[in-house]
Order: structure tokens, then sequence, then C-alpha cells
């Protein structure tokens, strides 16, 4: 099934002071990740230029932009359309998050800082405060948040952003699993865990817990698979 995306589906936020085509991909990628748009959404440029506001060039660099990261497949002279879920692309992706963040898990076993782990018990309280609600963007968000003050911690930030632009597939998966019960609550455990393996400087346990974690990415995508059939491709 293809489904045609509306131009009154989304709430663009146009800031002057920005170029616009980066906003634009920002918001359309976010849309996608989140699943507003789902895979098989047909893209009409011209819609989107009335929606956005815009002329045709800041649109395509958007859309080609969504393409480098394989979120939309553009057909010339044709249609773009949001791509379906590859799970070759989402076991890449799982591959290189769980190759850097044990490794980042390791380095801040090594020397457990309070204020590292006040502000990650911050950010674990967040999602608990999510867990049982329906509001997946914003348990989703603080899930990021997450991560990203490991590598922050870690001090490899430049990775973070690399792992993000390779991890468009495997986060469309991750968040189709999110509405099963008790899927956020177990997310938040599994980060528990591996806060308290950091915090008592603990290697092993913390690249256990970790590896643990993310392997639930993949576990049971034939399900998810056999569940949404229409949002994945060979």
């Amino acid at each position: 099934m293809t489904v045609t995306a509306s131009p009154l589906a989304l709430t663009p936020v146009r800031d002057r002071s920005r170029q616009a085509a980066p906003q634009v991909f920002e918001h359309l990628r976010t849309a996608i990740l989140n699943l507003d748009m789902v895979p098989g959404t047909v893209l009409s440029r011209q819609e989107l230029q009335l929606q956005y506001g815009l002329s045709s060039t800041p649109i395509r660099d958007a859309l080609m932009k969504l393409a480098e990261e394989s979120l939309v497949d553009i057909f010339p002279q044709h249609a773009t359309v949001v791509s379906r879920i590859d799970l070759r692309l989402t076991r890449q992706a799982h591959f290189l998050r769980r190759s850097i963040e044990t490794e980042a898990v390791q380095v801040l076993t090594q020397n457990p800082d309070p204020t590292l782990i006040a502000a990650l018990r911050r950010t674990l309280a967040l999602q608990l405060s999510l867990a049982d609600g329906d509001d997946y963007s914003a348990f989703n968000d603080a899930d990021q948040a997450f991560h990203r003050q490991l590598y922050e911690a870690a001090e490899i930030p430049d990775l973070w952003h690399l792992v993000r632009r390779q991890s468009g597939h495997i986060d469309r998966l991750r968040r189709l699993y999110l509405p099963i019960k008790g899927r956020p609550r177990q997310i938040v455990s599994d980060h528990t865990a591996i806060v308290d393996a950091i915090e008592s400087g603990d290697p092993e346990h913390a690249r256990a817990a970790l590896r643990h974690h993310l392997s639930r990415s993949l576990a049971d995508s034939a399900a998810i698979r056999t569940k949404y059939p229409d949002y994945f491709r060979d």
C-alpha cells in the first residue's frame, strides 16, 4: 500500500536565520523516524513547496540528503517515496553502534564520574515518567538523549553524529517496538543496568549490559515484519 503525504499533515517551523534546506531535511527526517510518514509514503515536491513556502531548490536538496541516508527513494521524473525498512541496513547500524558504545561504556567505567552518573539518572527518571504513556516520540527523544550522554562523556561526540546518520532504518524498527506493552519499561531497566555498571566501575558488566540492550533491536524483527509486511523490503 502506498500512502500519499498530505501537505497539512506536518507543521513546519521556519527559522529565518538558517538556510531552508537543512530545516526541511530535519523536519522530514523526524517525521519519517517517528513514523508520522510511514514507509511507502509518496512525497510530492509540489505539495512540499506549498507547505514550506519555498522554491523547488531547497526541497530538492532536502530530499537528496534524505536519500543519502536511505530514508527516501528518489525515482527521477516519477516520484519520491519514503523508503521501506531494510533489515540489512538495520544490522549494519546495530554492528556500528554496538562496536562504539561497548567501548564507550568501558572507558566510562575506568573513572566513574559522579556528575555523569547523576545526569544519566535524571534522564532515566524522565524516561520512566514517560514509559507508561503514549507519547512515544518524547520517550524516544529521552532514549536518544541517554545514549548521546554516553558519547559525550566518553569524548567522542562526533561519532554520535556518525551513528545517527547511519541509524534511520534501525530507529524506525525500534519505533515499531515502542507500543508493545512493557517495552518502554524494559528499555529503562536496560539503561539502569548500564548506569549501575558504570557507577560500580565494572567494565565487563557494563559491556554485557550494553550488548544485551542493543540486541533487543533485532531480536523480534521477524515478528515485527510479519505484523507490518508493507513497511519492509528484502
